[in-house]
């Protein structure tokens, strides 16, 4: 028999470990071990049947061995120590609280996804992985975030294989009820809905549930409530399901639907407002709508459009983490203006709204919204996420801020990082506790790694591996169980890998860009790096393909019929159903991780950043942050073909390039043989007779030493806090004091800044100063003749740009300086004066050309107007 309905039962527990409640609700355990190891003591058979889930674990637990563990006075004081110590991490001051009053009181974090723990599967990839490690490191270093996303009744789906290796997917559905989340209650005990018009006078509503990830209050909106249609209530039904209208009414009530729920959350609980909204990646772009909304509709001082979007632009944070345009939501015009027609935001004029999407620039398609390109006119400050990805993205939304260089275009980068006590493994804490002095591991101290002795270190990474290798094969044996295989069939799963292999890991998703299969290039040549008889290799992959995504399952189906072999499937797996849980083992257990995307489309790709803090080497493409952070002694490089080759050629290039540095170089330093300059192993053994590989092990130390600092979560906090947070929140006060006389002064001086650009015009400009044959130390003195018309020379600012002069006139290395309004020419005509030392041989040239100046403006770039000689 089936049940109709199924719904959880929470445990209701003696009074004296009550505080196991508080404890399994906040998600502190999740990267917290002392927490997850007290739950493991008390019932390690219940826990194991958890799947190490408190929540599920209260549940598992009889009446009577929780009366038997409340009469147990060492047990009881063993929680309320821990339930203390919680609230000593909840309460005591931090980092952020030693910035001083000009750190935001309060920042909101919007992102589709957030990947924090197993448990609450809310996550498809790196851009929910790192939302969830934002918030565990916001907590950590006490940064008063709350972050806001949408709770999906399936999450993202469960992956499995076909006999045929084919990708299936499934979408268990989720009971609120028995994850860790409060379902947020009004005073009088209703819970919270907020509304949103549809059109056809159809309502959105929404509950708001609330995680508490530490310090940081999670809010996740819940469109499965009875009083919507089934229509409404299917909106949140799964992580970027359907697509169209569905995918952007998800998008509408995360990012409006997301701002109504903040002000709620406030209103109830006392917090303050954010003075900072960051938007991570376009789809929660929408909630800059909102706020001009609020401004605009506010009765007592109700702001023009003009004068909202210079408001709400001063205190926005927008990140951006795709490479290409591809990635971006993109909807047609009139489905946006469908939506807005039935009143989601009365006070702002529709068009105002489809303008801020539109892809009005060369190269761009009028009739299409395109949500980055909102979310980057409707922020102040934009980032990418790795210096090249900063690099990647001003080209790519280059067409916003024509006749600007690249390098000018406003949006930066702060490259991503990793929470470390989520995914350092409790192996490497017990080593930290027994050198550094602590098990609460974040990415600092790691230089006392140097005096941990190699064959120590060695023994660790064994156990580590053999932790992983018996992992494996547990998921192996089940994943082709659901293939159909019978238990006979399955004894070669016992012996599949071995605990001293090299092994290596991939694992990510699976868009075509990542290559999964470019291992595969040449089978034989891989095959026989499997099967070498004096230093073989053994692969370890994961990963999910898009259920739309064809060709990245067809990655998959022929990876896994590689896999299939018997000549080689004691050497190489695919493990479906990639998520937190397996990552546990797979990121520690692996020796060297394997990254070969087609650069530069991976923005950062934080996987072997979480590998690197175990003591892993990173053997990538130099694509996203590899590209900044490898050093010569931290892993390898795999060489890009950056000769123009096709497709086709360049697969062929790179994949031969893996090749030979695993054959000449990676596989024999782990097998502790001499590695002579590329051209193969030879000599001695470079270890003592324990077998310890020397170089390799000083490669570990390396790598932890130096590269966990600076890939850590904490140290990308700090970045966030230091050079958008507190510049947003400064700016976003100026912009709303005095009933928001400066937003009101910037939005009135950009109304005719704009429109007395077209005919301001740089008439004429003259050098003097320069001999017949210049020479280094000559001064050049340069005088601009400029049209301002209706502006003033406090309007503008004028610079003279000088560099190296290419054949094509293009400069080079270029410097700037600005020129200074010397005279006042009459009818609106100016003459800027200045000078330059020449400080280069070779071919000299300059420029001049002329920007809209504000103090208000976050850069000279920020309106996208220029005016070149």
């Amino acid at each position: 028999m089936k049940a109709i309905r199924r719904f959880t039962v929470r445990t209701v527990l003696p009074e004296s470990i009550r505080p196991l409640a508080r404890l399994a609700k906040n998600l502190r355990w999740s990267w917290h071990l002392p927490t997850r190891e007290l739950f493991a003591a008390l019932d390690p058979v219940a826990w194991e049947q958890s799947r190490h889930d408190p929540m599920a674990f209260l549940g598992l637990v009889s009446r009577e061995k929780l009366q038997e563990l409340a009469a147990d006075g060492a047990v009881v004081e063993r929680i309320q120590s821990a339930a203390a110590e919680l609230d000593r991490y909840l309460s005591e001051p931090r980092w952020y609280q030693g910035l001083g009053e000009d750190a935001p009181a309060c920042i909101a974090y919007f992102s589709p996804e957030f990947g924090i723990t197993e448990v609450l599967p809310q996550y498809s990839g790196g851009l929910g992985i790192l939302a969830g490690d934002h918030l565990k490191a916001a907590s950590d270093l006490g940064v008063p975030l709350i972050g806001v996303g949408l709770l999906y009744q399936a999450g993202y789906f469960k992956q499995s294989l076909s006999r045929d290796a084919w990708q299936q997917e499934t979408y268990p559905v989720l009971d609120p009820d028995g994850l860790p989340l409060t379902l947020l209650r009004g005073e009088d005990g209703t819970p919270v809905l907020i509304t949103l018009p549809l059109p056809n006078g159809r309502t959105l509503r929404a509950h708001i549930w609330r995680a508490d990830v530490g310090r940081v209050p999670l809010l996740l909106l819940d469109s499965n409530v009875p009083a919507n249609d089934d229509a409404a209530r299917g909106i949140t039904d799964r992580l970027y399901g359907g697509g169209g209208d569905h995918r952007l009414q998800q998008e509408l009530l995360l990012g409006m639907g997301g701002v109504k729920a903040l002000r709620v959350y406030q209103q109830l609980t006392g917090t303050p407002a954010p003075e900072v909204f960051h938007t991570n990646e376009g789809h929660a772009g929408f909630l800059g709508i909102e706020r001009i909304q609020e401004a605009m509709s506010d009765p007592s001082e109700p702001l023009t459009w003009d004068e909202a979007l210079a408001a709400g632009r001063a205190s926005t944070v927008f990140t951006t983490h795709t490479p290409v345009p591809a990635g971006i939501d993109r909807f047609e015009t009139v489905q946006i203006r469908h939506f807005f027609d039935a009143g989601l935001a009365p006070a702002v004029p529709a068009e105002k709204i489809l303008d801020l999407g539109r892809e009005n620039y060369d190269g761009g398609n009028p009739a299409v919204f395109n949500m980055a390109v909102m979310g980057l006119r409707l922020a102040q400050r934009a980032n990418g996420v790795a210096k090249l990805h900063g690099v990647v993205s001003r080209e790519m939304f280059a067409g916003l801020w024509p006749g600007f260089d690249h390098s000018e275009i406003p949006i930066t980068s702060v490259t991503n990082g990793v929470h470390v006590p989520t995914w350092v493994d409790p192996k490497m804490s017990e080593l930290a506790a027994k050198y550094f002095g602590t098990s609460d591991v974040d990415a600092t101290g790691w230089d006392k790694i140097y005096d941990v002795d190699d064959t120590e270190l060695w023994g660790l990474r064994r156990q580590l591996r053999a932790a992983l290798v018996e992992d494996v094969r547990r998921r192996l044996r089940a994943a082709w169980k659901k293939r159909g295989a019978a238990d006979a069939e399955l004894g070669w799963t016992d012996t599949v890998l071995d605990p001293d292999v090299l092994t290596i890991g991939f694992a990510r998703r699976v868009p075509t860009y990542k290559r999964l299969t470019l291992m595969l290039r040449d089978p034989k040549r891989l095959k026989a790096l499997l099967l070498d008889p004096k230093h073989p290799i053994q692969l370890v992959i994961a990963g999910k393909s898009h259920p739309a995504d064809d060709a990245g399952k067809k990655m998959i189906q022929d990876l896994v019929r590689f896999t299939d072999d018997p000549a080689v499937r004691h050497r190489i797996v695919f493990l479906p159903n990639y998520d937190i849980a397996m990552a546990r083992t797979l990121f520690p257990g692996c020796d060297v991780w394997l990254n070969n995307p087609l650069r530069p489309l991976e923005a950062c790709g934080t996987s072997g950043m979480k590998a690197a803090i175990n003591g892993s080497l990173n053997l990538s493409v130099l694509d996203g942050w590899w590209d900044e952070m490898y050093d010569g002694e931290n892993g390898w490089a795999i060489p890009t073909a950056n000769n123009g080759a096709s497709p086709e050629e360049r697969d062929n290039i790179e994949a031969a390039a893996l090749y030979e540095l695993l054959e000449t170089q990676v596989a024999p330093r782990f097998y502790g043989l001499t590695v002579s300059d590329g051209a193969g192993a030879a000599g001695p053994s470079q270890a003592p007779a324990a077998g310890v590989p020397t170089h390799w092990v000083s490669m570990i130390k390396h790598t932890l030493a130096h590269l966990g600092p600076a890939v850590s979560a904490e140290r990308m906090l700090q970045d966030y806090v230091n050079t958008l947070y507190r510049p947003a929140a400064v700016a976003g006060r100026q912009a709303g004091t005095a009933s928001f006389k400066e937003a009101k002064g910037l939005a009135a001086w950009t109304s005719k800044v704009r429109a007395a650009w077209p005919q301001i015009v740089v008439e004429h400009v003259d050098s003097v100063g320069v001999s017949e044959e210049p020479q280094i130390g000559d001064t050049l003195h340069v005088n601009a003749y400029v049209a301002l018309h209706g502006l003033t020379p406090d309007d503008v600012s004028v610079e003279v740009a000088y560099g190296r002069a290419e054949e094509s006139d293009e400069l080079d290395d270029v410097t700037v300086a600005e020129l200074g309004a010397l005279e006042n020419l009459g009818n609106g005509r100016h003459l800027f004066s200045g000078s330059v030392v020449i400080n280069r041989s070779g071919s000299f040239g300059y420029t001049v050309r002329v920007f809209p100046k504000h103090p208000a403006l976050a850069s000279k770039a920020e309106l996208g107007l220029i005016v070149n000689a």
